[in-house]
Order: C-alpha cells, then structure tokens, then sequence
C-alpha cells in the first residue's frame, strides 16, 4: 500500500527528431569517416604529382621507384588537383549516403530493422515512406554517377567501370533478390570499395597511375579500419539479426570471434604503420640525401591515434551486446577519422622532404 505516496515518474518517450534531422541521422553520419579517410589517404599519396611538387619528385623518383618511369606531364596542375579531390571526396560521400539509404529502404520493406537496438532506422520507425528513402538513395547514387562521369572525362573511361560496380554494389548489399550483406559478405566489399577502390581511385584520378606500392599498403590500413567500422555494427545487432534471418559475418562466426575480428581490423593499421616507420627510417638514413626529420617522424604519426582505440577494443572482447555496444561504433568512427588523418600527413612528410 501506498497510501498516496507518489508513485514513479512515467517515461516520456523522446520527441521524433523533425524532417530534416531525420534525413540526417538516415544518412547514418558516424559511418562517413569511411568515405572521408580514403580521399584524404590518396590524395596525400597523390601529392608528388601535383604541378611544382612534380619537379622534385622527379630527382627522388628513381630511388622511390628505379623500375617505374614518371609521368610528369600527366601531373595536374594545384588547381586541378584541388577540383579532382574535392570530386572523389563528393562521390565518396555520396556512394556512402546512398548506400546508407538502400540499406535502410531494402532492411526495412523486409522487416529487419522492426526490432531495432541501434541509431533511427527511417523505414523501420515508420518515419518516413519506403518509396521516399529508394528516391533519396537513387538520388544520391545519381550525384556520384554524375560527378564520377566528370572524373571520367578529365581522366580515363575506365574510372565508369569502377564507379558502376561502386554504385551496383551499394544497392546489393542488402538490396535486390541475394543481397550479399545477407549472406555474409559485407565486410568483404567495406575493405575492397571504401578502402582498396576508394583509396586508390583517389590516387589514380590525380596521378593517371595504379603502380606505387605505398598507396595501395595505405589503401588496405584504411580499408581494414572501414571494415571494423562495420563489424562494430554488426556485433550489435546480432541478435535481431539473428531473429530477422539476416546472416551477416557476426552471426556465423558468433560473438566471441567477431570480436577479435573487429581487434584484428584495428590493431593490423597500427602494427604496419609502426613496420612502415622502422623499415622506412632505416632506408631514409642510408642516403643523407633523403634524411628529413619530417620524413623520419611522418610515418609514425599514425601510432598518435592508438589510445582512441584502447575503449572500443576493451568493450569489444567483453561481454557487452546490444545497445551496450553503441558507442563502439562512435568510437571506431572517430578513430578512424584521426588515424585517416595523420597518415595523409605521414604520408605527405613521407614523399615531400625536400
């Protein structure tokens, strides 16, 4: 008996977030350092090519690479080299955001995001239409095509090919009659399109070339860092998943070693970016001509973003599930973002030390 003593407060449940926040969170922002990183990682691998930097780089070339000739008259000019940046950056994001809402539209007519743990889904809340989230997401693959096609234009037609099966895999990863994402193998096309294509494509629509080995180690750090950025997804949602039918990696392999898998995407970056150092110090110092303190420090400035990843990994080989695992993904977004960051600059104190 209470005898008129107050009884608890009721919840109020939190206000929808209004039209245009909610196309925000749709838009799933925490995962966007995944088309950031690789734009800035190649263009930084990029930079020697570019106009007054393409003279030096010709007098270090041949003890960069002694078997593969520069193409100087191929390197872009400063501004050009800007409008092709900022171009792979808007298609970057784009193919992301656009992917984001395919993967809301199609989990959502199918009924996976009904039990939801994680962010706003907008189908799955019942927010917005299905038929309105499939438009903005064509709509956003549309400001890829058309930007990519721009890109095509001013560099080789090839650059089409490898945009098409950008945008065709982003719909099929949970769209159509076997999407991929449903049979385990979204992890597989995070680290191949937004780290290897998305990274390298960056360096080849600045430099017209695919052969410095340097861009594509680069390339699999920042794709291995994208893949545990969807691991951290999927390992909160393994149970609904579980419930939903959608088999994704996390599901097969179960809890346990997801987790040291998402461990192993994270610790790998750091452990070349340390090999990369070591190895490159010792090259430097053998010729005095290259000895460059910027050059001997760039390349282990990544190793600065290492305690950003100290909370995430401890979560992540606990016994947290479910929303207990919602900052993981934040976590793992901003280590990502700072890890990106300080190896464009590694990068860029790597090459120019002139």
């Amino acid at each position: 008996m209470t005898d008129g003593a107050p009884g608890p407060a009721p919840v109020t449940p939190a206000p929808p977030p209004g039209p245009v926040r909610r196309w925000v969170l749709g838009a799933r922002p925490r995962t966007l350092p995944a088309a950031v990183v690789p734009v800035l990682v190649g263009t930084a691998a990029a930079h020697p090519h570019f106009g007054a930097y393409a003279d030096a780089w010709v007098a270090y070339a041949p003890l960069s690479h002694p078997s593969a000739p520069v193409m100087v008259s191929a390197a872009p000019s400063v501004s050009g080299w800007v409008w092709r940046a900022l171009g792979a950056l808007v298609v970057s994001l784009a193919v992301q955001v656009g992917t984001n809402y395919a993967n809301d539209y199609s989990d959502g007519v199918r009924g996976t995001d009904d039990a939801r743990v994680g962010p706003l889904r907008l189908v799955g809340s019942g927010l917005v239409s299905p038929g309105a989230v499939k438009r903005a997401s064509l709509i956003a693959f549309g400001v890829a095509g058309v930007v990519g096609l721009w890109l095509a234009a001013v560099t080789s037609w090839w650059v089409l090919l490898v945009g098409a099966a950008c945008l065709a895999a982003g719909w099929l990863y949970t769209g159509g009659p076997r999407p991929y994402g449903y049979a385990g193998l979204g992890e597989v096309f995070v680290f191949v399109f937004f780290g290897l294509v998305a990274t390298v494509g960056t360096y080849y629509v600045q430099t017209l070339r695919l052969g410095d080995p340097t861009v594509w180690v680069a390339a699999v750090g920042v794709g291995l860092l994208s893949t545990a950025l969807l691991l951290a997804n999927n390992l909160r949602d393994i149970d609904t998943d579980v419930v939903s039918g959608k088999r994704t990696l996390a599901v097969r392999i179960g809890r346990r070693r997801a987790g040291w898998l998402y461990v192993a995407c994270v610790a790998v970056p750091f452990v070349g970016t340390l090999v990369w150092g070591v190895a490159g110090a010792v090259w430097l110092l053998t010729d005095v001509r290259w000895v460059s303190r910027w050059a001997l420090v760039g390349p282990f400035l990544p190793l600065c973003a290492l305690p950003l990843a100290v909370a995430p990994v401890r979560t992540v080989l606990g016994d947290a599930k479910g929303r207990a695992l919602l900052p993981v993904l934040a976590a793992t977004g901003k280590l990502q973002m700072v890890f990106g960051a300080l190896l464009a600059a590694g990068l860029w104190a790597w090459v120019w030390v002139g």
